[in-house]
């Protein structure tokens, strides 16, 4: 940890070693946030069918549209806001909209609460998920980034893996509701203390570094419309970042929405769908501690895009098989790969934004990120409705054989340390304003 290349920045330290606390609270903060979104995995698709006699896959699915949506764009307006306003104001109101989630599963008497409920989860995602890996990017500086963002992640997902747990050891013992969501509500509690009692904002650091930037902060403030256009075309490492993000949340709709009924379907307890959905979580958050490191050093390209192919290949071992074992594998490969190209993907970002406006280019990317979401329920479940769940894996397994062509095609190295070209605003600073 202590590793990291620090700086002194304006009278702000830059580092691992020299801002260890709150490092560390905020990594406390996203281990809450992803056992919140950790229940929902496993506790809520059988809901659909047991509570309220939903049989309709895309019916069932919807409520990972619905959180994806919002979460999608909450994404983009809390990168924008961050940069203007603080990152615990946006942490603080994200919590608050956990506890209608809860509370509305808890009360639901139709699946459309349950939609609903799905709506201020992705507010609270898109909020706090963000709000955490963008403060640690800022404490640590330009050194270490990929081994904070690898840090933040894992923690995030170790916490989905252990709410999955959780979620399917209750169901067992005391049934789909109210126990699930109480944990929830607990889970809030103990994150929104943390945040409002001991945590401090990060911006002064993105600024503190911000002004000794290679381009002056006060020419590298650019419009969000400009963002989007340069993150979604204008720079064509983006734009294979943006797709691979999309298509990596793609992936893992199909493990929250299709996975619980795929396995239940073949015989898997809902307890066991929690251990499985568990295993893939953890390698893939605990993976993402050393795929960080590893990225330091060899770049962000080749774990990204091998990543994307792993990610493939775990699914397809999944739906080829049918003995216990092979799943698991399966799920662990999964997890390998998302634990490769998920967080570098954050840091590829990272690389190329300027911090004067990194939490806007993150939101652009979040925002293409986390319509997977959106969009990967309606796709895989209108696939699902037509042919079947085992058709829905083998789509996926095509759009990330193919965003896998893309990275390899579009992809330049991002690594400030490695890459071979500055960024495109950065060869042409005057665009910026345009």
């Amino acid at each position: 940890m202590g590793s990291t290349d620090e700086s002194e920045v304006a009278g702000r330290a830059l580092g691992l070693r020299a801002n260890w606390w709150q490092f560390s609270l905020f990594t406390a903060v996203t281990l809450l946030v992803g056992m919140t979104v950790g229940v929902e995995r496993v506790a809520l698709p059988p809901l659909a069918e047991h509570a309220f006699g939903v049989v309709s896959i895309l019916y069932t699915v919807s409520f990972v549209s619905a959180f994806g949506v919002v979460k999608a764009v909450m994404n983009l307006v809390a990168g924008r806001l961050s940069d203007r306003y603080g990152r615990k104001l946006l942490l603080v109101v994200g919590w608050a909209f956990a506890l209608p989630y809860a509370v509305l599963i808890i009360f639901a008497q139709a699946w459309w609460w349950v939609v609903v409920a799905n709506l201020f989860l992705g507010v609270n995602q898109g909020l706090a998920w963000s709000m955490s890996v963008t403060a640690k990017i800022d404490l640590v500086g330009p050194a270490g980034r990929g081994l904070a963002v690898g840090v933040d992640e894992s923690a995030g997902y170790v916490g989905t893996g252990l709410g999955g747990l959780a979620a399917g050891l209750l169901v067992a013992a005391d049934g789909l509701r109210p126990a699930p969501y109480l944990l929830v509500v607990a889970i809030v509690a103990v994150g929104g203390l943390v945040t409002v009692g001991l945590i401090r904002d990060t911006l002064p650091w993105a600024r503190a570094e911000a002004s000794h930037h290679t381009v002056a902060p006060a020419a590298a403030v650019p419009s969000l419309g400009w963002l989007a256009r340069y993150m979604s075309w204008q720079d064509r490492s983006m734009l294979a970042v943006c797709q691979a993000g999309m298509v990596n949340k793609v992936a893992d709709s199909l493990v929250i929405g299709f996975f619980p009924l795929y396995l239940l379907h073949h015989g898997l307890s809902v307890a066991g769908v929690g251990v499985l959905v568990g295993v893939y979580a953890w390698v893939w958050g605990l993976g993402q501690v050393p795929t960080g490191w590893l990225a330091d050093r060899v770049g962000r390209k080749w774990p990204i895009t091998v990543g994307t192919f792993l990610i493939a290949g775990g699914i397809l071992v999944i739906g080829v098989t049918r003995p216990l074992g092979p799943w698991f594998a399966g799920a662990t490969v999964m997890g390998l790969g998302m634990a490769l190209a998920y967080p570098n993907l954050i840091t590829a970002v990272g690389d190329t934004a300027h911090p004067a406006w990194r939490g806007g280019a993150l939101g652009v990317y979040r925002l293409w990120r986390d319509g997977g979401y959106a969009l990967g329920p309606l796709v895989l479940g209108a696939v699902a409705a037509l042919a079947g769940i085992e058709a829905a894996l083998w789509a996926t397994v095509g759009l990330l054989g193919l965003s896998g062509v893309a990275l390899l095609v579009l992809l330049q190295e991002t690594d400030p340390r490695r890459r071979t070209a500055a960024p495109p605003w950065q060869q042409h600073p005057a665009s910026l304003g345009s």
